[in-house]
């Protein structure tokens, strides 16, 4: 699929049909997440797949946004492996999984696979969940799969503003 078709047609399925992503196509989408800049080539991130009866019900309980997903990604990022910015009051963790996370849902829609970024739980609550050590924090939650018949994005999904409205040249 052409690039501009990609970030034209990805839209936040809310409805999934309960179908697990095949392993070829989740390969492709992990090997986005692998292959997306970070500072200094830190490589922070750390991807958790949920797909098994287990691992989605420690989701459900920490979100009820999982739609019927048969496989949700959990991006988490090192704490104690990021690039510090002049000022020392950020880092690139949020930022360079944000990337990661941008590329995987990208490299879904490429692959015919529905997503929705899920931002609706509490980072600690998942990080105690699954079990995570103390140095990793989550970013997000992405649902994966193939959206139930009937689903479609919002009314409004292709209704932008104008480049003049949101772009300015200094």
């Amino acid at each position: 699929m052409e690039f501009k078709e990609v970030v034209k047609n990805r839209f936040a399925c809310k409805k999934f049909d309960g179908r697990k992503v095949e392993k070829e196509k989740l390969d492709a989408i992990l090997e986005a997440g692998r292959l997306a800049p970070t500072a200094k080539n830190l490589q922070e991130q750390h991807i958790y797949v949920a797909q098994s009866d287990e691992g989605l019900a420690k989701i459900d309980k920490v979100t009820p946004c999982r739609y019927g997903a048969a496989t949700v990604l959990v991006v988490a990022f090192d704490k104690n492996n990021v690039f510090a910015y002049p000022g020392g009051k950020s880092d690139s963790g949020v930022e360079d999984a944000t990337i990661v996370a941008t590329h995987m849902m990208l490299a879904a829609e490429n692959e015919g696979v529905n997503s929705c970024w899920i931002n609706f739980f509490d980072p600690e609550a998942v990080a105690e969940k699954i079990g995570l050590p103390e140095n990793e924090e989550v970013l997000m939650l992405l649902d994966l799969g193939y959206a139930a018949e009937g689903t479609k994005p919002l009314a409004t999904h292709s209704q932008r503003k104008d480049l003049s409205e949101t772009v300015a040249y200094i």
